[in-house]
C-alpha cells in the first residue's frame, strides 16, 4: 500500500528514493502507475506499442500526485497522455519507468576509484533506452538527501525530476526521455540538514553558458582520437619545441563597428589568423591559457568552473576540436593550461557540493587557498581523483591535444605552501609534503603514458622538489617537462640591470647551467611575467629605447641557445610595450615601426635556426649536449658555449656580449679548427641592430690555445647582442 507520507515527501520534493514510490510498481491485483506531474488535470496510460488505451490515473493531491492500478498483462511499455491545466494535452514519457542508468562494473569502476574515464558515464549523456532517446544525468553526491535534475525541460521545478541514489558509489542518477542537445539544466541538491542548496552546474558538463549565466548545456561527446606517431615524435625530448603561449581573449579581437566594442575571435577564427600566424613565426606549439569554462575573466582561466566544457567565448566543443585539427595540419602541436590545484568558491561551482565539502579538503589549513581566495581539492578522495585524472584523458583523448601544462603544482607538493606557522597540517608523517599530491601526480603522470604515450605533461613548478621530470619508475614524479622557474627569474632579474652593473652579477646567468640537467627543463618566458606590475618583457630592459630593444634581441638569441625547450608568452616576440592586458588585444600596430618589426624578425629566425640545427635541441637534457667555453669573463659581460647534436660532426658556438660596448678582436677558444660562419647576431640592421660583427660574417679558428681549448677565434662581438656561428670543418 502507497503510504500517505510517501505522497506528502514526494510533492514537497523530500523524498530520498522517488523511485521507491513513482513510476511503475508490481501489485497482487494488477500493476500500480503512479506518477507527480504539477499543474496536470488528469493523466492516461497508453500502451507504448499498440497505443490502446489502458486506463486513467486518479489524482490523489491536488499537488499533482497520481495513482492507478492496470489489470494484468502489464504492458511491455507505456506512456502517459497528460492533460494539463490549460486543457493542452502531451503524450510524455513516464522517467520512472526505466531502469538504472549506471551499469555494476561502472559503479565498481567508481567506488574504487579506477574508472579512467567517468565523464562517459557521469554528467549528461545522450543515450538511448527500451528504445527511447533521451539524456542521461549523473551527478555525484553522497551526503545529499535529495538530487533532482532541473531544467528548460522542466521549467527548473526541483519536484518534478528527483533522481535515484546508487548508493554503492554515492551517484545520482536519471534517465530523461526527450531532453535534446542544447537544453540547459542544473542539480537541485537538498542537503541532509534539509537545506535546499543553490542550484550546482553539473561538474562533469561539456557545454556551459557564457558568463553571468551559469547553467549547464546538454552537448555531445567529440569523438576519442586515434594516436599519432606523427604527434609523439613532435613532442619528444629531442624534438625542437618553441612554444608560442597564448591567451585567446586577448591575442586578437575584432572591432564592432557598430557598437565600437572589440569582440572575441571564435575558433574558427582562430584557425584562419592564430594558426598561420603561429607557422609563419616557426613555433612548434600554441600553449593555450585555459580553455575550461570560467566565470571571472579576470582569472584568465585559472579559476574554472567547468573543467570539462570548453569555455564559450569561443564558441562550441566542435569548434575547439575543429582549432586544434587545423594547428596538427600546420605541423603545430596543442598544449593546454590544466588547474587540478584549485577552484573557485562561486555558488554554483564545486564547493560544499551536497552540502559538505564534498570536492574539498574539509579543513580550512588544507582546503582554502589563501593567495587566491579558493578550495583545493581532496587528492585524498578517489572520486576526486577519477574526476581530475578522467579529465587529463577527456582534453587529450576527445580534442586531441599535445599535452597538458599543469598549474601550480608547487602549491600542491607542499602543505605549507603560502602559509604560517600554525596554519597548516602536518602529514602523517610530521612532514610538509602533500603525500595526496604527489600519489596523484604519479597516478595522472603513468596513466596518460599508458593511455595516451603522444601526448606529454609539463609542471610549473617553482622549488626544488627532486625529479619532477624523472620517471615514476625512478621514483619520480613522472612528468615530461618541468618549467625552469629559477633560470627565468635569475636571468630576467640580471637583464633588467644596468650593464655596467653586470659584471658583478654573471652567476644570474650561468647559474642555471649547473643544475640545468637535474630535469627536463622549459624556459619560460610566461604571461606571469608581463602582469601585475611587472611591466613588459620591453619594459624590464634598461637604458634609451636602442638600448632596451638591443638588450631584449640579445636576451632572445641567449635564450634560443641555452639547453632547454622554449616558451614565449604573446607580445612578446614583437617586444609589447605595455603590459598586458587580459581585457584587451594586443598592440599589433607596432609593427609599423621598424624596431617592433625587427624583434619579431629575430624571434621568427631564431625559430627557424632553432628547428633547423639538430645541435640546439637534441641532447637538450643531457650535459654532452652543452660545454662551456667561457663564463668567466665577468668583466666584459660575456658569455661564450657550445651546443651538440647526435652528429659529433656539427656544433653550434654562441657568443653573448652583454654590454653595450663593441668588444674587438675578442678572443674565444674553440675544440676544432676549421671556419665558423655566422648563422645569426641579433645586431643585424634587419632586426634594427648596429650591424656590428665579425668581417664578413664567418672567422677562421687559429692554433691558439684558449679557454682551455686547443683553437681559437677572434671576433668582433657586436653591442648588446647575440651571435650564433657553426663550426663546418
Amino acid at each position: 500500500m502507497l503510504n500517505p507520507q510517501d505522497i506528502e515527501l514526494i510533492c514537497s520534493a523530500r523524498h530520498g528514493d522517488p523511485f521507491s514510490v513513482l513510476g511503475p510498481h508490481a501489485q497482487d491485483d494488477g500493476l500500480s502507475i503512479r506518477a507527480f506531474l504539477p499543474n496536470a488535470r488528469q493523466v492516461e496510460v497508453i500502451d507504448a506499442c499498440s497505443g490502446h488505451r489502458l486506463g486513467m490515473l486518479e489524482k490523489l493531491d491536488a499537488g499533482g500526485f497520481f495513482e492507478g492500478v492496470l489489470a494484468l498483462p502489464a504492458p511491455a511499455a507505456y506512456g502517459l497522455q497528460v492533460q494539463w491545466d490549460n486543457y493542452q494535452t502531451a503524450l510524455i514519457e513516464d522517467p520512472y519507468r526505466f531502469g538504472p542508468v549506471l551499469g555494476e562494473v561502472d559503479v565498481w569502476l567508481l567506488s574504487e576509484g579506477t574508472h579512467l574515464r567517468p565523464y562517459e558515464i557521469l554528467g549528461a549523456n545522450q543515450r538511448v533506452m527500451d528504445g527511447v532517446a533521451g539524456t542521461s544525468f549523473a551527478v555525484w553526491a553522497p551526503h545529499a538527501a535529495r538530487v533532482s535534475v532541473v531544467g528548460d525541460f522542466n521549467v527548473w521545478d526541483g519536484r518534478r525530476h528527483p533522481m535515484r541514489l546508487r548508493r554503492e558509489c554515492g551517484v545520482w542518477e536519471i534517465f530523461l526521455p526527450g531532453v535534446a542537445l542544447g537544453a540547459r539544466y542544473k542539480f537541485e541538491i537538498l542537503a541532509a540538514d534539509g537545506q535546499v542548496l543553490p542550484a550546482r552546474a553539473d561538474p562533469y558538463a561539456r557545454q556551459a553558458e557564457l558568463r553571468p549565466a551559469t547553467a549547464s548545456i546538454v552537448a555531445s561527446m567529440p569523438a576519442r582520437k586515434a594516436p599519432s606517431d606523427e604527434r609523439r615524435q613532435a613532442n619528444a625530448l629531442d624534438a625542437p619545441i618553441s612554444i608560442y603561449e597564448v591567451h585567446l581573449a586577448s591575442w586578437r579581437r575584432i572591432l564592432e563597428p557598430a557598437s565600437g566594442a572589440q569582440r572575441w575571435l571564435n575558433w574558427d577564427e582562430l584557425a584562419d589568423q592564430l594558426v598561420p600566424y603561429a607557422l609563419d613565426m616557426g613555433f612548434t606549439h600554441l600553449e593555450l591559457l585555459p580553455v575550461s569554462e570560467h566565470p571571472f575573466d579576470g582569472s584568465w582561466g585559472y579559476q574554472p568552473v567547468g573543467l570539462y566544457a570548453p569555455t564559450s567565448r569561443f564558441g562550441d566543443a566542435d569548434g575547439l576540436v575543429r582549432f586544434i585539427a587545423r594547428c596538427h595540419a600546420a605541423g603545430i602541436g596543442v598544449l593546454l593550461d590544466w588547474v587540478p590545484a584549485h577552484f573557485p568558491t562561486d555558488a554554483h561551482g564545486l564547493g560544499n557540493f551536497d552540502g559538505t565539502p564534498l570536492y574539498e579538503y574539509a579543513d580550512p589549513r588544507e582546503g582554502f587557498h589563501n593567495d587566491w581566495n579558493t578550495l583545493i581539492y581532496n587528492l585524498g578522495r578517489t572520486e576526486v581523483r577519477n574526476f581530475l585524472i578522467g579529465n587529463a584523458l577527456y582534453w587529450l583523448e576527445r580534442f586531441d591535444v599535445d599535452g597538458l601544462r599543469v598549474d601550480a603544482v608547487a602549491s600542491m607538493l607542499y602543505r605549507d605552501y603560502s602559509r604560517k606557522p600554525g596554519e597548516w597540517i602536518p602529514n602523517r608523517h610530521g612532514g610538509r609534503e602533500n603525500l595526496e599530491t604527489i600519489d596523484f601526480l604519479k597516478r595522472m603522470n603513468d596513466i596518460v603514458v599508458q593511455e595516451r604515450p603522444q601526448a606529454v605533461t609539463m609542471a610549473e613548478e617553482s622549488t626544488s622538489f627532486p625529479g619532477v621530470s624523472r620517471p615514476t619508475t625512478a621514483g619520480g614524479l613522472g612528468f615530461h617537462y618541468k618549467w625552469n622557474m629559477g633560470w627565468m627569474h635569475d636571468t630576467l632579474q640580471y637583464m633588467a640591470r644596468d650593464p655596467v652593473h653586470r659584471q658583478h652579477h654573471q652567476n644570474e646567468m650561468t647559474f642555471g647551467l649547473a643544475y640545468a640537467f637535474s630535469e627536463n627543463f622549459v624556459l619560460p618566458i610566461s604571461h606571469d611575467e608581463v602582469v601585475h606590475g611587472k611591466g613588459s618583457l620591453l619594459g624590464k630592459m634598461p637604458g634609451d629605447r636602442w638600448q632596451q630593444f638591443a638588450n631584449l634581441r640579445a636576451y632572445l638569441g641567449f635564450m634560443f641557445g641555452h639547453p632547454g625547450k622554449k616558451l614565449l608568452f604573446m607580445g612578446c616576440e614583437f617586444a609589447q610595450v605595455r603590459e598586458w592586458n587580459h581585457d584587451q588585444s594586443l598592440d599589433w600596430h607596432l609593427l609599423d615601426d621598424p624596431q617592433h618589426a625587427g624583434v619579431q624578425r629575430l624571434v621568427r629566425d631564431l625559430n627557424q635556426l632553432y628547428r633547423a640545427t639538430p645541435a640546439l635541441y637534441q641532447l637538450d637534457f643531457v650535459p654532452a649536449g652543452f660545454e662551456w667555453m667561457d663564463h668567466q669573463d665577468a668583466a666584459h659581460s660575456v658569455l661564450a658555449f657550445i651546443r651538440r647534436g647526435l652528429d659529433a660532426r656539427s656544433f653550434i658556438l654562441v657568443v653573448c656580449n652583454f654590454t653595450p660596448a663593441v668588444q674587438t678582436a675578442y678572443r674565444v677558444g674553440v675544440p676544432q679548427p676549421g671556419e665558423y660562419r655566422e648563422r645569426l647576431n641579433t645586431d643585424s640592421a634587419h632586426y634594427g641592430g648596429s650591424n656590428a660583427g665579425t668581417p664578413l660574417g664567418a672567422a677562421t679558428a687559429e692554433p691558439v690555445g684558449w679557454h682551455g681549448q686547443p683553437q681559437s677565434l677572434l671576433l668582433n662581438l657586436p653591442p648588446l647582442a647575440t651571435v650564433v656561428f657553426e663550426w663546418t670543418a
